[in-house]
């Protein structure tokens, strides 16, 4: 910054540049709002069926998302002007201030070029017969003083115009196309992301040199930034795809057997490295593309450690997915890692996979936690588990999905597979609790037909429950609910089975029989057999308390709303009673604790599918297909959640001394009672809770007479679905 320039500077083009960003910014959140709750909300909503069902919706929500982050870049564009231009004004401000108060001692401030100046005094002719030989009367002391002074404004002033050119131009460069989606309030902010990238890329540069203080101070400076897309894409590109890549090989080496502080501030490193690396994923600044790049083309390198006595360390993709298990990572990247990763994997056959990563590459624990990072896969489905869109793409090929389900047998990645699985066909990211569900597409549909027909083969599908997919396969049995209805109560019974299914028939004909042993192995598993329990549950006081409060949902007595839900209530958990029943399953399952304790297990993901809307319960569309919360006064779920409260607390039934609901759910009339009194109680719960006046002794009985002949009807379904002793 030259003092000329500062001294004299106009920001009045600064001033309208910042006010025509805040007047951009406040038009793009009214745009914003209306993309939001018009745009996007209607599309989420339409009935579309085809490919407005998959390329339309996608491109409406993006747009939506762009309009969001079109916003926020505009929003922190405005604040950083207007925060260096108050910066650049106070700057001035003193400049001229110091300079007036030089002048008052007869110093001159001039602007020499090329950003120097000089302070001088001033010198008087009539000084030139002085005694002392002075030619002037400012002490050298006050010059330097000055110089000093005016040199250390000019720096902070130069320091707030170029860090401000520098955030703004990172921040610009982070979208390619469209919008970044970074916020910062002001230039400080921006600016300070910035340098603590720069300062932890130096140090990861130099792993040896890292005390375990470093480390701590390293992920308290991580752990605030991670979520920051400018300090991640900085962090990553000035450390470099390699770099990265070697940094955690080192480390990895160095700490190998921590313990106690050590092994938490591990734990903590990796996950705090992972996020950044996630966060940093989605920039599509030049340099962050060929990072992305350069990190995928070094998957097949030996990466060891500098000290290592081995020749052979780690597998580039080792490392990689080792920092892919927390965060959610871009989804275009993770499809270029994942093509190459499957490929390789399906090369060596189901049963090769221990030979391809593991053999030869077993010198180095990359995971500081229950793993070891050697199996790759395993990082990745962590990875897709928490992207479902990433996780959609990886499954939506039958042969990529009957491979990864058949090298379960050989290796322990059943259960990041069953997670990576049920985000493909919810649409839910694992861990997350506040995100509604989206309807099923019709590709979803087609992968749960797939995992479905994969589980029902005799033989080999219930081998797939017992490795470590048996919950995950509870999850998406609940979250398919509306599906699952639809195909056992036949057609013509989506008028009462409601979904916002793309597909909602596609379980129907030849399927039914894989739905039902898909059941049936599901069930072997207490958690995957407490999922269906609550997953039913939660559909039919879902389903309930819709129809009893809106009787134009389906032209008939409301006593066969009842009977219908109830019938199907019956069914499903029919199939989950009989299949515990049955000698072969029995022999699978540890006993009524392990079942007790995976309904206590189950109960907070339960809750949340209540508050998420999992089962994707939505009015037909000649009522305007609204979500039913909008129909019912915001209260859905209110009967629901009742149902999920039961059978957490396991309340007691009825004339039934110390006896809690489900508490016997390997006898198989006991469960038969615990589903026909909490179809009850969800019955019960509707009624009075819409006023609808119908009396209770008469309305049980319809659902207990309903349920009792599902029940009855799902061990035929059995029967015809699978051999039983």
């Amino acid at each position: 910054m030259e003092l000329d320039a500062l001294r004299h500077g106009n920001f009045a083009k600064l001033g309208e540049a910042v006010t025509d960003w805040e007047q951009m910014t406040r038009k793009l959140a009214g745009l914003q709002k209306d993309a939001e709750n018009n745009l996007k909300a209607k599309a989420d909503k339409a009935d579309w069926a085809g490919i407005n069902a998959t390329v339309s919706r996608e491109f409406i929500a993006r747009a939506a998302a762009e309009f969001a982050d079109a916003h926020t870049q505009a929003d922190s564009i405005a604040k950083i002007l207007s925060d260096t231009r108050g910066e650049l004004i106070g700057f001035r401000t003193q400049l001229n201030d110091a300079i007036a108060r030089a002048e008052k001692q007869n110093l001159s401030v001039v602007d020499t070029g090329d950003g120097t100046f000089a302070v001088t005094g001033n010198t008087r002719p009539d000084w030139a017969s002085d005694p002392a030989g002075k030619t002037g009367a400012t002490d050298q002391k006050v010059v330097d003083a000055f110089r000093d002074e005016i040199q250390a404004i000019l720096a902070k002033a130069t320091r707030s115009d170029d860090s401000a050119a520098k955030v703004l131009t990172l921040l610009v460069n982070q979208a390619k196309y469209g919008f970044a989606d970074a916020s910062y309030a002001n230039r400080d902010e921006a600016a300070d992301a910035v340098a603590a990238a720069e300062k932890l890329a130096k140090m990861a540069k130099r792993p040896a040199d890292m005390s375990l203080d470093d480390i701590a101070d390293f992920n308290r400076m991580m752990a605030k930034y991670h979520d920051d897309s400018l300090f991640g894409e900085q962090f990553a590109t000035r450390l470099g795809a390699q770099g990265t890549l070697r940094f955690w090989t080192e480390m990895a080496h160095a700490h190998a057997g921590a313990r106690g502080a050590e092994l938490t501030a591990m734990k903590d490193l990796q996950t705090n490295l992972g996020l950044t690396l996630a966060t940093a994923s989605f920039s599509d600044s030049d340099a962050m593309r060929d990072w992305k790049s350069d990190l995928i083309a070094e998957r097949n390198k030996n990466f060891r450690a500098s000290d290592s006595v081995s020749p052979v360390g780690a597998l580039g993709s080792q490392v990689i997915s080792s920092l892919l298990r927390r965060g959610q990572f871009d989804t275009e990247f993770l499809d270029d890692y994942r093509e190459k990763l499957f490929k390789a994997d399906k090369a060596a056959g189901d049963a090769g996979t221990h030979d391809l990563w593991v053999k030869g590459y077993d010198g180095l624990d990359l995971d500081f936690g229950d793993d070891n990072g050697r199996d790759p896969l395993k990082g990745l489905f962590d990875a897709l588990s928490h992207n479902p869109e990433a996780a959609v793409h990886a499954f939506e090929s039958k042969s990529d999905l009957d491979h990864m389900l058949g090298t379960t047998r050989f290796t322990d990645r059943g259960a990041s597979l069953g997670h990576a699985l049920e985000s493909a066909v919810t649409g839910v990211a694992a861990d997350d609790a506040t995100t509604t569900a989206p309807p099923h597409s019709a590709t979803q549909v087609k992968i749960m037909a797939n995992i479905m027909n994969a589980v029902a083969q005799p033989g080999t599908g219930a081998a797939l429950v017992t490795k470590g997919m048996g919950e995950s396969f509870g999850d998406m049995a609940a979250a398919y609910m509306p599906e699952i209805s639809q195909s056992l109560a036949g057609p013509g019974a989506e008028g009462v089975f409601l979904t916002n299914s793309e597909a909602p028939d596609a379980f129907r004909g030849d399927r039914i029989r894989d739905v039902v042993r898909f059941l049936s192995e599901t069930a072997a598993d207490p958690s995957g057999r407490a999922g269906i329990i609550y997953g039913e549950s939660i559909y039919t006081g879902s389903l309930l308390e819709a129809h009893l409060s809106d009787p134009s949902l389906f032209h008939a007595p409301r006593e066969q709303v009842l009977a219908d839900i109830g019938r199907n209530a019956g069914v499903i958990e029919g199939i989950v009673g009989h299949s515990v029943a049955d000698g072969e399953v029995k022999a699978a399952a540890d006993g009524e604790a392990d079942f007790n304790d995976g309904l206590k297990d189950k109960s907070d993901a339960a809750k949340s599918w209540v508050n998420i809307a999992f089962t994707g319960l939505k009015l037909p569309e000649h009522l305007g297909g609204e979500v039913m919360g909008s129909v019912v006064g915001g209260s859905a779920g209110a009967v629901a959640g009742g149902a999920v409260d039961r059978l957490i607390e396991g309340q007691e039934k009825h004339g039934a001394k110390d006896e809690g609901l489900y508490s016997s759910a390997k006898d198989l009339y006991a469960m038969r009672d615990s589903v026909n009194q909490q179809t009850q109680w969800s019955a019960s719960d509707a009624l009075a809770r819409h006023h609808v006046k119908l009396p209770e002794d008469s309305a049980n009985d319809v659902v207990r007479n309903a349920v009792n002949s599902g029940w009855d009807d799902s061990s035929e379904y059995l029967t015809n679905s699978k051999e039983r002793p």
